[in-house]
């Protein structure tokens, strides 16, 4: 009696078997080539969703594949364990971060090894143990020293009912998220990555990593924005201090008529007379409860304040009025913006709201400007005017002769500049990793000494959501003595950013288990760069921009030797249900778990890996799961129903093939060529399942099957489940052990095409005549030139063709077609 698929009872079996023998353990001891596969771990949420299933799914493809090619495969896991969630967990459930988080952690591990994943678990790692964060601290310590960790004034996001820092995305509608108080812009202390230092080599290795998706490339490229253009000096009246502008568009320097500061600019007070205190005053306390991405929006209401001083635009010698401008930002350029009203259009509408001077400065070729009849900003090229001793010059070629003039005169310099800003890393939160300094009223600023690394996160906290960081109300953590005087100081209270931990994990997981340090170099360099990295196209700037901007400081701090931490990037697609990405929100939630439960993990990694390309968004269907329940109780049943048969065949010879037998072969051959191009080329693991469902269609077409078709049959059923074991590993476990082999699957190459075997014995041919296809032939492999001529003008379908013209020539495409010139 034929045995019945049980998902449950193979899948339990075989895991327990991988991690009891930790078939997928690594060392840096082998003699094969290594493979560093990665994809971005998760942060310890509860519960894994689909799009956690279709990104691991993916990554355990690429993992199994390449062990079967004769890697050594690093595939680790682990858990972006700190963050703002676990606190707010804390103070809805009255519970600790730290208890809901490894509580989450230990029911996403079970929920992953049901997955049956090929991870090496011996180096798992979380990043709120202290063993990790201990080592991050020691980095910072090594950053300080080289000035690549600093501390200055900036604005912030802050919640005044929460009493702390949001994060952009944490601002809704200019609203608090948790509280829906208004959120204002105040400047804090903060901690800083000097990242900018580096600026020129992140962009620079953009050009350098043809694995990664231009995409990506572009919106990196984008976010350093490198600008070449001109430093230019507006001299002040009353003031000894130049207001200082960038500008890629010097040629409209003529055309300046006014300047505009962001609100934050530190000369915001000074430059503000008696008079106009009150207004501007005012002004700046609105735009601090203005969200910054509202400020740049092109729909948003530009609206500014004169501050009754006035700068010398140093070409024209015009007195301009300063203005503070709510679509300045201070962290974009220098936070001044030389207004050209009638070359810019937010300048445009500024100047049309207050009544300030319109200059033209560039015309349209053969046309003529008027400033009272604008409708709108002439932002194009075109030729100088009203511009002096550029007058008549195309406005691209002025740029360059202006710079010149600018720097001739002391009143500018060419330079580039760069929209990256520092990364500021100061969070007011508990559950993140302490800052290791001390404020001492004496020494200042003192590093905590090495030798009392870590500085723990004190358990002994009580969350209310209210007031700030509870850290900086525990006296037992703040107050300490200083390292240098003695004297009583301060421990800081913020905490970093959680991106920073996720800059490095990659790094740590190649010596999870070293004491001597963050990293152990001989180890780590094995192993790095991570030669294949997976998730979701919304990491494309911060995470991946954080975790390059890392990796070369580890490597200058010496720790590290490569310069670039992933090799190739695939970004994978959202999991869609109707219309929608999932979301609890929209209730088209697919758990999992339920999946699981009725299928089996074959079948959820068989349905996320075949429904659609890795890079493109899935769309969720229950027949798609359905579909590939049915097909793996096909492939099931027929390996059952041909076991007594193969297990009885004698060894195959080629050469005493039947022509159906031959054929069978065939279709074999190819589809191991397919599926190994399709995974190892192009990552597209849906044809290469469609070739392999197409396969046993095949297979279970050969009815005929007689004992001395045995061998051939053999071959097939064997290949068949080699070539699915990357995509369905515990069904094929199971078949290849039913099928009498000693050897586990983990442990079996991938099959090799016989290139003789592909080889078509027949091909079809397109006939054309004059280019339009008029019939099909079938002719023998190897056909010569001459003769498939011969054929194709004696083909019954041709002939009618060929009656009273004259065939000029016939040309032939070997394997595809024949064309017959007439006329």
């Amino acid at each position: 009696m034929e045995q019945k698929y049980n998902p449950t009872a193979i899948e339990q079996k075989w895991q327990q078997q991988w991690e009891e023998q930790s078939t997928f353990a690594v060392t840096e001891t082998s003699d094969k080539p290594k493979y560093y596969l990665l994809e971005m771990f998760p942060y310890p949420s509860g519960r894994i969703h689909m799009g956690h299933v279709r990104n691991y799914s993916i990554g355990d493809v690429v993992g199994r594949f390449k062990r079967m090619r004769g890697f050594n495969v690093l595939h680790p896991m682990g858990w972006d364990a700190f963050g703002m969630p676990a606190e707010n967990a804390a103070i809805q459930n009255k519970s600790h971060p730290a208890k809901w988080t490894h509580e989450n952690i230990d029911y996403m591990r079970g929920q992953l090894k049901k997955m049956g994943l090929s991870y090496d678990w011996k180096r798992e790692l979380a990043t709120c143990d202290v063993e990790y964060y201990r080592w991050e601290q020691k980095i910072f310590l090594e950053m300080l020293a080289k000035h690549l960790a600093y501390k200055k004034t900036s604005f912030v996001n802050w919640c005044p009912k929460c009493e702390t820092v949001l994060a952009n995305e944490q601002v809704e509608d200019g609203s608090c998220w948790r509280c829906d108080s208004d959120v204002q812009q105040k400047e804090l202390d903060q901690w800083f990555f000097r990242i900018t230092h580096y600026a020129e080599e992140l962009l620079d290795f953009t050009d350098k990593l043809p694995g990664w998706p231009e995409r990506v490339l572009v919106m990196q490229r984008n976010w350093i924005g490198k600008s070449f253009g001109c430093e230019i000096d507006f001299p002040l009246e009353g003031h000894p201090v130049p207001i200082k502008v960038f500008t890629t568009r010097q040629d409209t320097l003529y055309g300046a008529t006014f300047m505009s500061l962001a609100p934050e600019h530190r000369l915001a007070h000074a430059l503000t007379t008696t008079d106009r205190k009150e207004e501007v005053e005012r002004f700046i306390e609105k735009v601090k409860t203005t969200e910054r991405g509202k400020r740049t929006a092109d729909d948003y209401e530009k609206e500014g304040v004169f501050t009754g001083s006035y700068c010398i635009n140093p070409l024209t010698k015009a007195r301009m009025p300063i203005y503070l401008a709510n679509f300045v930002l201070m962290d974009y350029g220098t936070g001044a913006v030389m207004a050209v009203p009638t070359h810019d259009q937010r300048d445009f509408e500024f100047a049309k709201k207050y009544d300030l001077p319109l200059r033209v400065v560039i015309q349209p070729e053969g046309e003529t400007l008027d400033p009272a009849t604008m409708a709108a900003a002439y932002t194009e090229p075109g030729v100088m005017v009203n511009s002096d001793r550029f007058d008549g010059l195309n406005s691209e070629v002025a740029k360059d002769a202006i710079a010149a003039y600018l720097q001739e005169t002391g009143s500018g310099k060419t330079t580039a500049t760069f929209r990256l800003r520092d990364w500021g890393i100061s969070r007011q939160r508990y559950w993140g990793n302490p800052i290791p300094v001390i404020y001492c009223d004496v020494c200042g600023v003192v590093p905590v000494p090495e030798k009392d690394l870590p500085v723990r996160l004190p358990m002994d906290v009580e969350f209310t959501g209210e007031g700030g960081s509870p850290l900086a109300k525990l006296e037992s953590f703040i107050n300490v003595p200083c390292p240098k005087c003695g004297t009583a100081a301060r421990r800081e209270t913020d905490t970093m950013d959680t991106f920073v931990q996720s800059s490095w994990y990659f790094l740590r997981y190649c010596c999870p288990d070293f004491l001597g340090g963050p990293l152990d170099r001989e180890r780590v360099d094995y192993w790095m760069s991570v030669d294949q990295y997976i998730g979701g196209i919304e990491h494309a700037v911060l995470h991946l921009l954080y975790a390059r901007f890392f990796t070369k400081v580890l490597r200058d701090l010496g720790h590290i030797s490569c310069s670039e931490p992933f090799t190739n990037l695939l970004t994978q697609g959202m999991v869609i249900k109707d219309g929608a990405k999932m979301s609890k929100s929209k209730g088209n939630v697919v758990d999992p778990n339920s999946l699981i439960d009725r299928y089996g993990s074959d079948t959820a990694r068989l349905f996320s890996l075949f429904a659609a390309p890795p890079e493109k968004d899935l769309d969720w269907n229950d027949q798609g799961v359905e579909g590939s329940f049915r097909f793996l109780n096909r492939v099931w049943k027929l390996v059952h129903e041909r076991l007594e048969l193969v297990k009885n065949a004698k060894p195959l010879s080629v050469d005493a093939l039947t022509g159906d037998e031959r054929s069978l072969r065939r279709a074999v051959h190819k589809t191991i060529k397919k599926v190994t191009e399709d995974i190892e080329e192009r990552f597209h693991f849906n044809t290469a399942i469609a070739a392999v469902m197409e396969l046993l269609n095949v297979l279970q077409a050969a009815e005929s099957a007689t004992p001395q078709a045995g061998p051939v049959m053999k071959e097939a059923l064997e290949s068949m489940i080699l070539l699915l074991a990357p995509f369905v590993p515990h069904i094929s476990e199971e078949l290849w052990q039913q099928l009498g082999q000693g050897t586990a699957l983990s442990e079996t190459a991938w099959p090799v095409f016989d290139t003789a075997a592909v080889v078509d014995d027949e091909i079809l041919m397109v006939v054309q005549v004059n280019g339009k296809l008029r019939s099909k032939i079938t002719v023998a492999a190897g056909t010569d030139e001459e003769q498939l001529k011969a054929i194709a003008l004696a083909d019954d379908k041709i002939q009618p063709f060929l009656q009273g013209v004259q065939v000029r020539k016939v040309i032939c495409v070997q394997g595809k077609l024949v064309n017959i010139v007439v006329g």
